[in-house]
């Protein structure tokens, strides 16, 4: 299975967990069957590339996305390219996903997830 958490910097199991995801650098990915740590670059149109976040990490093989929070739109998206979303992702990378490996990650509904493209609230 292959894990998802996007990234502040150039990625890693230290960099910070990125907040708005569709315009983070890097996604850094976890396989957890091998215990690798890749990164990917984010090349998507929210960059000046092509594609939706969503679709670029369906291609690189993720299963499931950690992230602070996402609209609606977007959960819709990655549930369309079988990812699963979990939201609550804070501190690092590794923190993110030792959280998520805990269970502490509530996984992204339409009822959680932010309601406007707007993002001056905390989560």
């Amino acid at each position: 299975m292959k894990i998802c958490v996007p990234s502040s910097g150039k990625g890693g199991l230290d960099d910070l967990v990125g907040q708005h995801f569709g315009r983070v650098p890097t996604y850094t990915i976890k396989d957890t069957e091998t215990n690798e740590i890749g990164t990917i670059e984010n090349k998507s149109e929210h960059m000046g590339g092509v594609g939706l976040p969503p679709e670029l990490l369906s291609q690189a093989g993720v299963d499931v996305m950690l992230c602070g929070g996402l609209g609606n739109k977007a959960v819709q998206q990655f549930e369309q390219f079988g990812i699963e979303v979990y939201v609550g992702a804070k501190g690092t990378v590794g923190e993110a996903i030792m959280a998520w490996e805990a269970g502490n990650l509530p996984k992204a509904t339409r009822e959680n997830a932010c309601q406007s493209h707007e993002h001056h609230h905390h989560h």
